[in-house]
Order: structure tokens, then sequence, then C-alpha cells
């Protein structure tokens, strides 16, 4: 029975997330309520209307939830009661400001008219649930009352209602609001863990024995841990490391999340989850590799962002398979991504946007909460997110820390003003530490350029180093810029080293293209082809979508300026494990243009802005011909943000940070409809694809190959990522329900111009 599965979920839930601190002082017995409501939720179910429909007559146009009120008079305490009801009526749809809430379909309605709505309810069948309900709950030491027999179900279910109207509808405590979204949040976890007879994880592999084997394998090698990753294995509480690529960064981090698993799991904080968080898809996947290696369990690590099934496809194909394995494995897919979305793993590969959904709660968002309270966040590369959206990063982690999580914020480019940021916003003891006294070799030496990434002797000076047998990365600021690029040199680096030796990587490619493109660039200038002493010349013209996103190792670097925390992300694909003398990074000048949506602001090639870029240009200029350290870096960064543009950046910051707060994590109001906002968010963070018209046909055909979800996981494989200024020209197909669009492409260039009916986007239009 769905009752009784559901209250053993409860159970499940409340063993695995522990006793969330801030929950308990409100509401001490906040997992026995979590534990009635799901016993109760659907008791409602019971009149015959209901009953026709689940049965597959028709729809009934009532809700349930609402007569499952009726029940909760079993609850012994009336305190306790008050919130039971509260989660019972909530766990379909919100309770006020909403045409759909039960406020808006009942509240008004007068105690006869709910009988006639709610008719027929079987007395005899109300009043054995009744009794059942009673012995169940009673069974389970829940505090609970026996019910009247013949009691008035539907009169009960009134004035629990009306009771939960006079409450919540015009504003709580807004720390009472937050306890109840988090009610919620538990209730409709157990629910659907249930009827999807899902399973959660009660080990987490990332605890003291790993910590154990991980230093048994540096030591294996013929290593030991490195000073800062003994410091942040030390740390207790939140963490802030600075540490360059290639210095053990993610080991320290590991480190350190043993450390706080085992001592929250200690003090009654469930089994405390962890979540890695990166800014960009690549590297989410790799690390998602990388971190199932080395816990040896790869149903232990999950993937969670909007892509996590064409990740788990992506490794259960091979360019052999024909349909028939696509189709099977996209449905395994699917299933996978589905068991990381019912919180089955106890370690999370994934993007900060999936945390900050959770501000959206109600009963479609709010599990996502109870899932991350008493949790360990690992936060990978905070400053590659824009003023707004790391506002927003900071306002959910202030929320997470209260209940109960703790942070480590990891960087090779930690400016002091992140660092300041980032104590202000946890209330929790901050711990600083670096990775200056590991006394790494120099890998980079500056040279800079007074010309323009695209000019002739820019294009002269790549070509000589290719032809010096040299593997060359070149990182342009815009696509128009890259694909020009690679026209000029890609058929050098061919002529001189064959068909496979150049490459060029954007953010406008199909989604398999781009990942075929992902796969070859990483496994032909691999750090373990440096390892190996197997390295292979070539060249790859990409944009700031390898920055961070991929382990490999070039020769030498040739970028446009950029901001200095770019820069150091570009710089640090070259020599990357120091096997080398110090490779040259070569900056170049950039243009500045203005934008359309920014007018009176200047960008370097319309994609980072002047104030910050003409800083970093100064620095590095002053330094032409020096080699650098990352610990030089991170002093100029303090010095750029130690400026104007600085104290406006932190001003930026705080704005956002503050208004996410007011306007997402205010929870006066907390079973308000909160549509509007889930509107807002997805404008914030949704971007929009759209295949070509010319795959309609191939698009269509993949849908059709299997149903639902894994149909529309194979034909994701068409969908190319749009720009702002290409959206407008984008139609949408009502029976595909995907956007389309006439453009140029190849698999080669991807896309280069979208069409409109009398007129062509220019290239440049694409950046």
């Amino acid at each position: 029975m769905h009752l009784s599965a559901a209250l053993d979920a409860a159970r499940l839930v409340a063993r695995r997330t522990g006793q969330i601190t801030f929950v308990a002082r409100i509401l001490p017995g906040f997992w026995d309520t979590v534990a009635l409501a799901d016993l109760l939720h659907d008791a409602g179910k019971i009149p015959d209307g209901c009953q026709l429909m689940l049965a597959g007559g028709p729809v009934w146009g009532e809700r349930h939830e609402v007569l499952s009120l009726g029940f909760v008079e079993l609850v012994a305490d009336d305190e306790l009661r008050a919130w039971v009801a509260a989660a019972v009526a909530t766990h379909h749809r919100p309770l006020t400001n909403s045409p759909r809430s039960l406020a808006a379909l009942y509240g008004a309605a007068p105690v006869g008219e709910w009988r006639a709505r709610f008719a027929p309810v079987g007395q005899a069948a109300a009043d054995e649930l009744a009794e059942w309900l009673y012995e169940t709950a009673s069974a389970a030491g829940l505090p609970v009352k026996p019910l009247s027999v013949g009691a008035d179900w539907v009169a009960q279910a009134h004035r629990e209602l009306n009771g939960l109207l006079d409450r919540w509808e015009y504003g709580v405590d807004p720390e009472e609001g937050l306890v109840a979204v988090v009610l919620q949040g538990a209730v409709t976890m157990a629910d659907h863990l249930s009827s999807a007879h899902g399973r959660l994880h009660f080990t987490q592999p990332m605890g003291p024995a790993f910590a154990a084997r991980l230093e048994a394998a540096i030591t294996a090698k013929g290593y030991s841990l490195r000073p800062h990753q003994r410091r942040a294995a030390a740390v207790e509480n939140h963490l802030l490391l600075r540490s360059r690529t290639g210095s053990g960064k993610t080991e320290a981090a590991w480190l350190w999340a043993c450390r706080q698993t085992a001592t929250m799991h200690a003090a009654g904080q469930g089994v405390p989850r962890v979540f890695y968080t990166l800014p960009y898809l690549a590297s989410i996947n790799a690390n998602a590799d990388r971190t199932t290696r080395e816990l040896g369990s790869a149903d232990q690590v999950g993937v969670a962002h909007g892509r996590a099934a064409a990740y788990h496809l992506a490794n259960a194909v091979c360019p052999e398979d024909g349909d028939a394995e696509r189709v099977t494995a996209a449905r395994k897919a699917v299933a996978r991504q589905a068991t990381t979305r019912l919180f089955k793993e106890t370690v999370r590969i994934t993007t900060p946007y999936q945390l900050l959904r959770a501000a959206l709660v109600g009963a479609a968002h709010s599990s996502l909460l109870v899932d991350a309270a008493n949790s360990v966040f690992i936060m990978d590369e905070l400053h590659a997110y824009d003023t707004e959206r790391l506002g927003y990063i900071l306002a959910m982690m202030s929320l997470l820390e209260r209940l109960g999580g703790r942070f480590a914020v990891l960087s090779a480019t930690l400016p002091d003003a992140l660092a300041e940021l980032i104590e202000d916003t946890l209330a929790g003891t901050v711990t600083r530490t670096d990775d200056a006294d590991s006394h790494q070799p120099a890998r980079h030496r500056i040279r800079t350029r007074p010309h323009q990434l695209t000019d002739p002797a820019a294009i002269a000076e790549i070509a000589e180093r290719l032809h010096n047998g040299e593997s060359v990365l070149v990182v342009a600021n815009n696509i128009r810029q890259a694909q020009q690029l690679y026209d000029e040199l890609g058929p050098i680096a061919r002529q001189l080293f064959g068909p496979e030796a150049a490459a060029l990587l954007h953010s406008r490619f199909k989604r398999r293209d781009r990942s075929r493109l992902e796969q070859h660039i990483t496994e032909r200038h691999s750090v373990d082809r440096t390892r190996r002493g197997e390295r292979l010349p070539g060249l790859v013209v990409s944009t700031q979508v390898l920055e961070v996103s991929m382990d490999v190792d070039f020769d030498v670097l040739f970028t446009a300026a950029a901001d200095l925390e770019a820069l150091a992300q570009r710089f640090g694909r070259a020599n990357r494990i120091a096997a080398r003398p110090p490779a040259d990074v070569i900056v170049h000048a950039a243009r500045y243009t203005p934008r359309q949506n920014s007018p009176g602001e200047w960008f370097a090639d319309g994609i980072y802005p002047q104030a910050p870029t003409l800083a970093a240009w100064r620095i590095i200029t002053a330094h032409d011909g020096q080699r650098v350290d990352e610990n030089d870096i991170t002093g100029w960064l303090n010095q750029i943000y130690a400026t104007d543009w600085g104290t406006a950046w932190r001003k930026d910051v705080l704005f956002h940070r503050d208004r996410f707060a007011a306007t997402f994590l205010d929870f006066t109001y907390p079973f308000d409809s909160r549509d509007d906002l889930a509107e807002r968010f997805d404008e914030l963070f949704d971007g929009t694809e759209a295949i070509l018209t010319a795959d309609r046909n191939n698009y269509a055909a993949a849908l059709d190959r299997a149903r639902g979800r894994a149909g529309r996981l194979l034909a994701d494989d068409y969908l190319i990522p749009l720009p702002a200024s290409a959206v407008p020209r984008a139609r949408y197909d009502t029976e595909l329900k995907v956007y389309v669009i006439d453009g140029a492409y190849s698999s080669e260039h991807g896309l280069t111009a979208v069409r409109d009916p009398g007129a062509m986007y220019r290239k440049e239009e694409l950046a």
C-alpha cells in the first residue's frame, strides 16, 4: 500500500538526512511530522470519483489532498497537527497566491458545497481507513490518538483548511517559513521515492577510508601529501583553498570532504552528501569520470545537470553501435538520470545552478533543499561566474549553511576580494590556505604582442610554431575570430601533421559534434600523453569554452587579451604539469567594441568588460618576457580588485546576493505559488537551443526511435545553442516542440550564420 510505503520512505529520508539543527530548534518533532504527513497525504483518495479516475475512468476534478486533511485529527499534539496539515495539503499544489491554489479552489466554499463536491465518501471505508491509519501510526511510535468511528470527514477537512489559511495566508516569521518549506520538501521527497520504488544509499564513500586510500596511492607513486593538502585535510568547517592547476587541488578538496562527512555523521547529521560543483559541463563530466574511478563505484556517483542523461549515454555507447544499441543505451541513461533525481547517490557532480533551483521550493523543488541539508559542498572556480550569478550563489550558500552545510571554495585564482565576500556571507569559521609553500617550478613565460590575434603577424608567428613541431593552443574571445583563425591555420597543421592535427571548438556546435570534438582534443593533447612522453604536435583553436573544461597540455598558448582570471585559466592549458621549461603564453591586444544591450560600455572583442581587461593588460605588459608564478597572479588580481572597478564589482555582487535572498529566499509566505519566480529564474539561466531546418527529419526520426525521454535524448544530438541575437530568427515547431533555424553549419566549423527571409546574420553576431 502506498501510504505504508511512504511512511517507510519518510523514515529512510530521516535516517539519511539526520537532525537539521536549525529546523529542530523551531519544530522539535520535525521527522515525526514528516512521517505522519506521508502516512496521511493520500488518505483523501477514498471518494468513488477518485477511485474511478485511478482505474482509468473520467477525470474526478477535485483535489484529494484537501479531503486528506480530514484525517489529520489523528495527530495527538495540536501544534504538531498544524504542521502535518500544512504538509499534507501542499504536497501537490500551492496553498495560496494562484488561481490553481487550494485557497482559490476551496477557501470560500461552505462545508455544504464541499460535501456535494466530494460525494460520495463511503462512511464505512473511511472509518476502516482511519482505524488502519491509527494502528499503523501507533506501531511506528508516532504521537496519535484514535479517530472516532462515524466522523464527518468532509467537515473535519473543511475545518483544517480554514485553519491553515488563517495561519499561513497572511505571512509568518521567515524562519518558521523556512522550516515549512523544508517540511514540504521532506514529505514530497519520501512520497516520490515510494511511488518510484526508489532506493537511497546510506554509505558515504568519501570518508576516512577513502582518505587513507588516497594518501596510500600518492605514497605508492613515490610522493607524499603536499603541505596545502595536509592543511586542507585538517580543516574543520569551511575552507578557502587557493591552489594552482596541477597542484593536487582536487585531492585536497576530497581530503577536506572526508573529514567533514565523518565529523558531521558523528554529530547526528545523517549521511552527509558531497556536492562537487563546476561551471562547465565538460569539466563536470570529466570530474565525474575521475571521481568514479577514484572511488571505485559508479553506483555511488551521480551527475546532476540538465544534460546528465547525455553524459550517461555517451559513456554507454560505442561509435560502431547501431540504432538498436543506441535506443537501449538511451533508455538506461534516462533511468540513471531519474535515479539521481530521486537523490539516490551520496556523491554528486553538478553545477551551482542545480542548487539554486531549490530556491523555487514548492512541491516540485523543495526536496532539493532537504537533499542539500547537512551536506558538504566543494565549489570549484567560483570566479568563472559573472557578478549576478556569483551573487545568487553566495546567497544560496548562506541558506544551505543554515541547514547544516559546509563549504570548500577552490580556485587557482582566488582574489582576496572574493575570499572576503565568502567570509562575509558565511557565518561559521572560514579557514584560508594556499599552496605558496609547495615550491613548484614556474610553468609559463609571458609574452605580449601589440597587435590583435587575427593580425597577419600573429598568424605568421603561430604558423612558425607549428612548423617547429609544437602543439599549439589558440584561444580567441569570440566565435567569429576563432573560425577565422582556424580557416587560416588549420590547413597548415593538417599539411604538416595529418588530417587529425587541427580542431576548432566553440559553443555553437551540435551536441554530438561538440562531444566528438572534445573527446578528440582531450585524447590528442591529454596530460596523460605528457606523462607517458607521447606528446603530439597539432593545433586547437577555441573560445573560452576550453578555459577550465578539459585536462589538456600544450607547448605554447596564443590568446587574445581578457580579464586576468580568464587569462590565468588559459595559461593553465600550457605546460600543465611543469614537465618542461616555462612555456610561452603569448597575449595579444584586444579590440574594444560596444554591445547593443549594454549602451555606454565597451568590451574586449565584444566579450570581456573593458576596465578589468585593460587593467590585466597593463600588468602583463609590465612583465613581458618574465617567468610567471601563479602566486604572482594572485597579487596582480588583488591590485585589479583594489581599483575603482573592483569596488564597483563588490557592490554589484552584494546587490545581486541581497536581491536574490530577498526575492527567492524570503519564506514569509512559504506556501504561495512561485510560478512567477520560476519564470524569472528560467529567464536567467536557461539558454535557447535549436535544430537546423535541414535536420528536422533526422530530429523527428530520432524521436520516433524511442518513446518519451529516451527518444528526446537521442534527438538532442541535433541541438545547437543559440546566441541571443539569433533567437528572434528561430521559429517554434509545435509538432516537435523545438526551435528551428535556417542556418549555415558544418561539423568542422559549427554554426557560421543564421538566415532570415531576405537577410542573414553576420558571423560576428554568433559570438
